[in-house]
């Protein structure tokens, strides 16, 4: 009896880590940018507080001077018309204003064509949030927004 009450803690342990590394899992998200300067992605959900891994790939083929890409998530109340004027002049630092710094959830930095990068961040409390590409004249076709539920 003894031997079946251990099989059945052992069996309960494992079932129980299972679960919980499953609930650890992150929320994966994939956004392509192409040369027609769009992201095959314009809308995400996460949940808040979850970890998200969050993958962008440049999809084209055009050189990255001329049709690079990047993701920036500005953090909630960011004017995005302000933040893309100040980008689109942040030329030495691949079009990302060192002054927003601490006004983005996360950002990616600047691809080239067959280029990816993942970056990882936690989701931030519930609400919308804008995300775009930073490269001069992108983000009025490069937007979209993450939204983050309870």
């Amino acid at each position: 009896m003894k031997k079946w009450t251990a099989v059945a803690m052992v069996l309960a342990m494992a079932i129980v880590t299972t679960l919980a590394a499953g609930s650890l899992k992150a929320a994966e998200v994939a956004i392509q940018g192409t040369d027609q300067m769009t992201y095959d992605t314009t809308a995400f959900t996460v949940k808040a507080g979850e970890t998200v891994k969050l993958t962008l790939t440049h999809a084209g083929t055009l050189p990255k001077a001329v049709m690079g890409h990047n993701v920036v998530i500005l953090a909630a109340g960011e004017d995005v018309e302000a933040f893309s004027a100040e980008a689109a002049q942040a030329f030495s630092t691949e079009y990302f204003p060192a002054s927003y710094e601490e006004k983005v959830i996360v950002r990616t930095q600047l691809l080239g064509p067959g280029e990816s990068e993942t970056v990882e961040f936690t989701a931030p409390a519930a609400g919308t949030y804008t995300f775009l590409c930073t490269f001069p004249g992108h983000n009025l076709n490069m937007r979209g927004v993450m939204t983050v539920e309870s």
